[in-house]
């Protein structure tokens, strides 16, 4: 059977694309390169997450660039290609499978396409079938392992790094937080309100996490356990996790506002900072694994954040991290930390 160039490639190569920016970029350049007279195109994909309910690239055919757009669960819309298409011109649309699996192809024309021309595009979203359909798995899987693992962990997942004992040593800021006090809170709460506490404090802490370029690593009990990666200067990873913690504060400052005006006490808490070196890889059973972090790194800030209490301090940061910034720091002196060898030189923000 003879067929076109963007038939041909979508039975030959469209299920390799690695992602589906480029198979969209790739497929409207064959398009318009068999005369058919596009202005631009889009793919949603459905995707299974807690926040984000699809994904949409749009492609733009004057310029070759593709953006993504993303659709929140619960938005008033849920058709941004769409609306994006109809601003460049007519649009023609089809939509292949179902739940996670679906996927919309659409495009938009520089004029409005002919009979023949729409039986062209039609034609192309059969065949397009299959390969969206991988595109579709592919971006489910990636959704899913980044919401339980967390961006960085997830791709090196979906890289194939499996093999239990193994993983890479990288430097990194640590940030480990925990509540205070919320073992007798639980014990006198009912359970949804304890979930519901719990999810509000997690969502301030990982936000301000993720939003300074960290990674959760792990929820343990009402714990976090972050890292922020060395990829140039430690001063950088050390002032994001910094920064992280000044925003982490200012989001349960919200809270407790919210707190009190409902009658329920503040969520009191500990931040602890270190800079060091981190096994980061596969441990676990040979039948579960679990992607994290170990060493004398991740012991040591975990033994820091333990001081807060003691101290009187709500936020302790470990000399390692006092020497990588210059965010000016109160010293507390050296203290001894169970389990550790050496005493940990010990600073705290002016406010904390």
């Amino acid at each position: 059977m003879d067929l076109s160039a963007p038939l041909a490639w979508l039975v030959d190569e469209a299920s390799a694309s690695p992602e589906p920016d480029r198979f969209l970029s790739e497929l409207g350049r064959l398009l318009v390169a068999d005369d058919l007279p596009l202005a631009g195109g889009a793919l949603t994909l459905a995707v299974p997450h807690p926040i984000i309910a699809r994904r949409t690239w749009l492609w733009r055919a004057e310029t070759g660039v593709v953006i993504e757009s993303l659709g929140f669960a619960g938005a008033v819309s849920d058709r941004a290609g769409h609306e994006w298409l109809a601003g460049l011109g007519p649009v023609l649309e089809q939509s292949t499978g179902s739940g996670t699996d679906r996927a919309t192809l659409g495009w938009a024309g520089t004029r409005a396409f002919g009979p023949d021309e729409t039986a062209r595009l039609r034609r192309v979203a059969r065949f397009a079938a299959a390969p969206l359909a991988a595109l579709a798995e592919r971006a489910a899987l990636a959704a899913l392992l980044e919401a339980y693992l967390g961006r960085r962990s997830a791709a090196r997942v979906r890289a194939g790094a499996l093999t239990r004992g193994t993983g890479e040593t990288i430097r990194a800021a640590l940030f480990y937080a925990d509540l205070r006090n919320f073992t007798v809170l639980s014990e006198a709460t009912e359970p949804a309100l304890v979930i519901a506490t719990l999810d509000a404090w997690f969502e301030r802490v990982a936000g301000a996490i993720h939003a300074f370029g960290g990674e959760v690593l792990k929820f343990i009990g009402d714990g976090v356990l972050a890292i922020f990666p060395v990829s140039g200067s430690p001063v950088d990873a050390c002032d994001a996790a910094l920064r992280a913690v000044t925003a982490a504060r200012a989001g349960m400052a919200h809270l407790d506002q919210t707190r009190q005006a409902e009658g329920l006490p503040p969520l009191t808490f500990g931040v602890a900072l270190h800079l060091g070196e981190i096994l980061w890889g596969n441990i676990g059973a040979a039948d579960r694994l679990d992607f994290t972090a170990i060493g004398p790194a991740v012991n040591l800030v975990s033994r820091l954040e333990g001081l807060c209490r003691p101290l009187g301090r709500s936020v302790l940061i470990s000399g390692a991290v006092a020497a990588a910034t210059s965010t000016p720091l109160v010293p507390l002196g050296e203290h001894p930390l169970r389990g550790i060898a050496t005493p940990c030189a010990v600073f705290t923000l002016p406010d904390a």
